[in-house]
């Protein structure tokens, strides 16, 4: 009889008919269009064991786990949808289905928080590929080769990687780029590997990209995975042909005195309540990696303060960290997540209520926006006025850090951009300078700050 640590053969299904997914034999022929119309413009791509392991086939469409994964009808606005639906249902032909997605695309914002006019970092005076460089400790970087991932959340602001555009892409698959940017820029101490998923990637593959970046010389502190494949594919971890040589990569990475970490997306508490999936996670901790724990409030699927002291306990007891919680960005389907800053707000205290002080580690809800990551600290009332309070967690500019502003309680708006200075401002503090960034074409004013130099020296003496 198989148990769970049975190896199990991986099977992608990335198309909507009931043939790939014989579950949607339930939806009607109406349904099944309708989810059709909306993969045209939005990408799907789903595992065997999300279906048949995570899914409740009973509760949909309410399920959590099949909203997080399946196409919604409300994610595209009405006339969108209904154009869509339309080609389809009249067999239109391919490139003009093509088309008419590609001008969707287009207009859902599919790079937010000026992720290609800002985040793109130059060498030599030219653009570095596949790599963001936002805050000056940390760089981002994409490799070519883990550009996708065991499933597609629906609420994915990184949806513009896989919808085949190439130049809303990011991705590079030469590592010794990323090595030559460290060393011009010692001020950097982590490097989080993202993309799409790196867990998709084999280990032989992954170490080329890790390997190079545990050399002495580099005054890196910390390397971080961001995934999904904890939660979407745990098999990766325990039973995957090269599971144990990922492992034995983490460990590496431990042995040089670099900080191993896992940035792991689990958004409902049911992606951490199946055995596999503990055993994946006492695994990478086996390995000395540290996993920390991270997800948006997303309405349809943990838009409860119930469901995220949940969550936080289940990371407790796997002994994970919990880590962000973040607001939805402001991209493709925002509409359909949308939850207001103001019930974010009362989500994530409400859930803070419900744990031991393990779990208040988690920071939110916090919004990673053009100008850095804001959190909404609270709201109160001064001089009269109900406001706001916000925070900067990380700012462009690192002395925009720690820095507490306020706007005007508005309790509709779900955005930075949406909210507007309190006591009759005209502007937030930090937004002139941000202007001058931005008719720049870059951010990195920090590069050549003496508080950057001071942070490389000492980090260079300290190695």
């Amino acid at each position: 009889m198989p148990t769970e640590t049975t190896p199990r053969q991986l099977k992608i299904i990335s198309q909507l008919r009931v043939d790939q997914v014989p579950q949607l034999s339930r939806l009607t022929p109406d349904q099944l269009l309708d989810m059709q119309a909306v993969a045209s413009v939005l990408p799907f791509r789903v595992n065997n064991y999300v279906l048949e392991d995570l899914i409740d086939w009973d509760n949909i469409p309410a399920d959590p786990i099949y909203q997080l994964v399946f196409p919604q009808p409300g994610m595209l606005a009405p006339a969108d949808f209904a154009r869509m639906r339309a080609l389809i249902a009249s067999g239109a032909a391919r490139p003009e289905v093509t088309a008419a997605a590609r001008e969707i695309q287009h207009q859902m914002n599919p790079h937010p928080a000026g992720q290609k006019q800002l985040n793109v970092p130059a060498q030599d005076g030219k653009p570095v590929p596949g790599m963001q460089h936002k805050y000056r400790e940390t760089v981002l970087f994409f490799p070519l080769a883990g550009q996708t991932c065991h499933a597609y959340c629906t609420y994915c602001f990184r949806w513009a990687q896989f919808v085949g555009i190439e130049d809303l892409k990011f991705a590079s698959g030469e590592p010794e780029v990323l090595v030559r940017y460290l060393r011009a820029h010692p001020e950097v101490t982590s490097v989080l590997f993202t993309g799409g998923d790196p867990m998709v990637m084999n280990a032989s593959v992954l170490r080329r990209y890790i390997e190079p970046l545990l050399d002495p010389s580099l005054n890196l502190l910390s390397i971080r995975i961001g995934t999904k494949s904890l939660a979407y594919w745990p098999y990766r971890f325990v039973t995957d042909p090269d599971a144990d040589d990922v492992l034995r990569l983490f460990e590496q990475v431990r042995q040089s005195g670099r900080n191993m970490a896992i940035m792991s997306h689990y958004t409902h508490p049911r992606e951490l309540q199946r055995d596999i999936a503990r055993i994946a996670v006492a695994r990478v901790r086996s390995a000395g990696a540290l996993v920390r724990c991270q997800a948006p409030i997303i309405r349809h699927v943990n838009d409860s303060a119930e469901i995220w002291a949940e969550l936080w306990r289940e990371q407790i007891r796997n002994n994970t960290v919990p880590y962000y919680a973040f607001v939805e960005r402001d991209t493709g389907p925002k509409e359909y997540f949308r939850v207001p800053l103001a019930r974010c707000l009362d989500i994530y205290n409400g859930a803070l209520r419900k744990v031991s002080g393990l779990g208040r580690t988690v920071r939110g809800p916090s919004m990673s926006c053009t100008p850095g990551k804001v959190v909404v600290d609270g709201v109160a009332e001064i001089g009269g006025e109900k406001v706001f309070v916000l925070k900067f967690l990380q700012g462009r500019n690192p002395a925009w850090t720690g820095q507490v502003f306020f706007a005007a309680y508005d309790e509709q708006a779900a955005w930075l951009d949406e909210l507007k200075p309190a006591f009759g401002e005209s502007e937030f503090f930090y937004e002139a300078e941000l202007r001058e960034m931005q008719a720049r074409g870059n951010a990195q004013v920090w590069v050549d700050a003496p508080e950057a130099a001071a942070v490389a020296a000492a980090l260079i003496e300290e190695n």
